[in-house]
């Protein structure tokens, strides 16, 4: 069921001067919602001579520096990101009729913070991340759980070790828009500009 905000407003007068902030909050909404996967984003990317991509990620982290997500370094993903270190995320959340935009430029994410979230990952997730050549092709589902099965055996009784192909990616934002679904189609669209000076630039587009 779509919750609508008729009385609700995106006011370019008086929004968070840090589009951080508010999009915590529209993201502690989108968890209060029972949104199903509320962390999960498109990642637009392209390759170095401008075709572009796009899969779902899930966001990882979130704060002034930037966007986190993980991903395996040899997928294409990875590998766009790589040649031409710009990239786009979307999320929507249809319980909200909310979406957010953002672009910036990407980078990876220390080996330590990768391992720390690795750490995190239930074990079998963390085993997939061992036995899957992402974005590779393989000649049946049957090769890849005989993988999965090998290292579940390897790592049987010793913790699962992060693969130097898998890690962390920080999209630090220099565009941020803010949707807003409203009446006759006049939503709401607050953007968020990067200025020189780092300060965030405020605007309303039209719908």
């Amino acid at each position: 069921m779509n919750v609508n905000h008729p009385d609700e407003t995106l006011d370019e007068r008086n929004v968070d001067s840090n589009p951080i902030d508010l999009f915590k909050r529209w993201f502690d909404a989108a968890i209060a919602s029972g949104s199903r996967l509320p962390d999960a984003m498109t990642l637009a990317t392209a390759s170095k001579d401008g075709r572009p991509s796009a899969r779902m990620v899930l966001l990882k982290g979130v704060d002034d520096d930037g966007f986190v997500f993980y991903t395996n370094y040899n997928s294409q993903k990875a590998r766009e990101l790589d040649e031409n270190p710009q990239a786009a995320l979307v999320l929507y959340w249809v319980q909200l009729d909310r979406q957010i935009r953002v672009e910036g430029t990407v980078e990876r994410v220390s080996a330590a913070e990768s391992d720390e979230y690795f750490r995190t990952r239930p074990r079998e997730s963390q085993l997939g991340a061992l036995a899957s050549p992402q974005s590779q092709v393989v000649a049946s589902r049957e090769v890849l759980v005989q993988r999965f099965r090998e290292l579940d055996e390897h790592y049987r009784d010793r913790e699962v070790e992060r693969p130097e192909h898998w890690g962390g990616y920080r999209l630090k934002p220099d565009r941020i828009e803010f949707w807003q679904n409203r009446s006759g189609r006049l939503h709401d669209r607050i953007v968020y500009e990067r200025q020189a000076d780092r300060r965030w630039d405020i605007k309303r587009l039209a719908p």
